[in-house]
């Protein structure tokens, strides 16, 4: 079935979407993107998401072209039109399309940004079996540019560490700056030892993750320990637990970091009961 999917203003066959060859975000990679889930055909996180793409397109000095109202309207057009009850829409926005390239940014009042938004069918997202075996890791060198924090189209190097897992037969990469984890190609990086979460601290090096600040919630909320630090990738390899946090993996657990078994190689007790309790909660508050 062809999807419907939303590029400014109109609802749309996919076969039929088209985006200038001058757009920003294709010729500069300047533009910004969130990505939703949905589960019972209800949308995960939607404030959270909606709250950080405001962020992100302040932090570029790009104004928002789409009121909150507006923009989940459209996300919820889209998951009705299109059938999706678990899956994930992707929302991209960028500078837009000048007449021609240039580095300097184009004048907002005669350059429309563009709006790009489509949904991703996937049919068992939250029994994937991947929570239930746990995943591999390698360590890669992070050498993605300074603002991590804004969640920018830039993707290319989380894209060539996830084929640099892939080849050494692993499932995805954490990436490591001065010795310590930031975080993974695309999710949030934890470690636990004994009773204890702990995972990197916002700054301008990682991205404030929508699930990870609901996780870090759910934990404390059910006694669990958190501290917000640095750690390295040696102390990573020696904990009792590990698992990353995304809004299309929601918690998953890591068994293996760069060939070294964690623990007996199966997933702890940790995040599995996060896991439960994230799909729990966020079901029930889900819209």
């Amino acid at each position: 079935m062809t999807r419907t999917v939303y590029v400014n203003g109109d609802y749309l066959p996919e076969t039929d979407a088209k985006v200038s060859i001058f757009d920003r975000g294709f010729l500069m990679a300047d533009g910004v993107y969130e990505v939703t889930s949905v589960l019972g055909g209800k949308l995960v996180d939607f404030d959270g998401h909606a709250v950080r793409l405001e962020r992100s397109l302040a932090e570029l000095d790009m104004p928002n072209p789409i009121s909150k109202a507006d923009l989940l309207e459209v996300h919820r057009e889209l998951v009705r039109v299109n059938g999706i009850d678990e899956g994930m829409v992707y929302l991209q926005i960028t500078r837009g399309a000048p007449d021609d390239r240039d580095f300097a940014f184009p004048d907002p009042e005669t350059t429309p940004q563009t709006i790009v938004l489509f949904t991703q069918n996937k049919p068992g997202l939250a029994a994937s079996p991947m929570a239930q075996k746990g995943m591999k890791v390698i360590s890669i060198e992070d050498i993605r540019w300074g603002r991590r924090d804004i969640k920018t189209v830039q993707l290319l190097y989380p894209s060539m560490g996830k084929m640099m897992a892939k080849k050494a037969g692993a499932d995805d990469a954490w990436m490591v700056q001065d010795g310590f984890v930031t975080e993974g190609t695309s999710n949030n990086a934890y470690i636990v030892k004994g009773n204890k979460i702990i995972t990197r601290e916002k700054s301008n090096d990682i991205l404030h993750g929508i699930t990870r600040a609901a996780v870090l919630r759910f934990a404390q909320e059910a006694q669990m320990e958190v501290e917000e630090r640095n750690f390295t990738i040696e102390e990573a390899r020696t904990a009792d637990e590990a698992f990353i946090t995304s809004a299309s993996t929601f918690v998953m657990p890591v068994v293996e970091i760069d060939g070294t078994q964690l623990g007996d190689g199966t997933p702890g007790r940790v995040a599995p009961r996060l896991r439960e309790i994230y799909l729990d909660e966020s079901m029930k508050a889900a819209i």
